[in-house]
């Protein structure tokens, strides 16, 4: 059965509502414990570590999709959560990378070289190229620490559900939605603050902070929607939210900082969000301002304000 993080259950979508309890059940099972970032932020050494592998990774997976770094991340921090930092010495930071990796690529059923995918990581500097025995014996040991559970529940497992909530008509603009949303939990990995909170928290604060972003008039049904769901902590999302923030303000500064040279820097940004979100919803103008972004904190929206969208069902 192939493996798609939107879909980790293989037959998730054609399981009865009653079946949806049981992924925010088991989530707590595919990520590491609470302490895990904690113990990150207590030792520089672990921070850095973690930081090389994370590029290692990101620098073995730049031919491919997205999500597979993502989920060789997430196979990482669950092995160091488990073991720790096993040797701190560059090789082993470099083969505990290509491990998880590998493995994520196995998943994926994405087809690659391993020999090639070294040599890309040692930029031709001549640097040790490990045996594929022993790549299978360091996967044997991420293994062991994921406790085989490789169908990961992340927070693109939880989109579909969220979404629905939503009640957005359009299914352009849900695919929208879908994939800013989709943009931010990318970004976020890197951030160690996400590691504490659960996949669907991070789901469903990315998917909030999106529709803000795209969809400002709407946004206090979003919220509205995801404050009456039974299986999330409003008080958890709204933290949740602001880490969020902080790594989409980084997002927004670098993107300003490629423009610096422009005399009105904010509209440039603006023009770049209203072309790129005009051309994905044909022609409606959903995108934000550099005012509205910097005002953005969850407590901010008190006014229940809509618009007579014929894309949108009324809250």
């Amino acid at each position: 059965m192939d493996f798609d993080l939107e879909n980790p259950l293989g037959n998730f979508h054609d399981l009865p509502c009653d079946a949806v309890p049981s992924l925010f059940l088991i989530e707590s099972d595919h990520i590491p414990p609470p302490n895990y970032c904690q113990s990150l932020k207590a030792s520089d050494f672990d921070i850095s570590v973690r930081r090389d592998v994370v590029s290692l990774i990101s620098q073995l997976s730049c031919t491919f999709d997205p999500v597979l770094p993502y989920l060789a991340i997430n196979y990482l921090d669950r092995f160091l959560a488990n073991q720790g930092i096993l040797q701190p010495k560059p090789w082993a930071n470099k083969l505990l990378a290509i491990s998880c990796f590998s493995l994520a690529a196995k998943m994926l059923k994405t087809e690659y070289s391993a020999t090639d995918v070294q040599v890309l990581l040692n930029h031709g500097d001549g640097g040790a190229i490990f045996e594929a025995q022993t790549i299978q014996r360091m996967e044997g040991l991420v293994l062991g620490a994921l406790q085989w559970r490789m169908r990961s529940i992340t927070p693109f497992s939880f989109i579909p559900f969220f979404v629905s909530l939503f009640r957005l008509g359009d299914p352009a603009l849900r695919q929208v939605l879908k994939n800013r949303a989709s943009e931010i939990i990318l970004k976020s990995q890197r951030e160690i603050k996400v590691l504490e909170f659960k996949p669907s928290i991070v789901a469903a604060s990315a998917l909030l902070y999106a529709s803000h972003e795209l969809f400002p008039f709407q946004y206090p049904c979003f919220l509205r929607a995801i404050s009456d769901c039974s299986y999330v902590n409003k008080e958890t999302v709204a933290q949740c939210y602001n880490v969020i923030q902080d790594i989409a303000r980084e997002e927004y500064e670098s993107v300003l900082n490629i423009n610096s040279s422009s005399d009105t820097p904010v509209n440039v940004l603006d023009e770049h969000f209203l072309s790129m979100e005009s051309e994905k919803t044909n022609g409606i103008n959903v995108a934000p301002t550099m005012q509205d972004f910097k005002r953005r904190k969850i407590t901010d929206y008190g006014n229940k304000r809509t618009v007579p969208f014929s894309h949108f069902h009324q809250c």
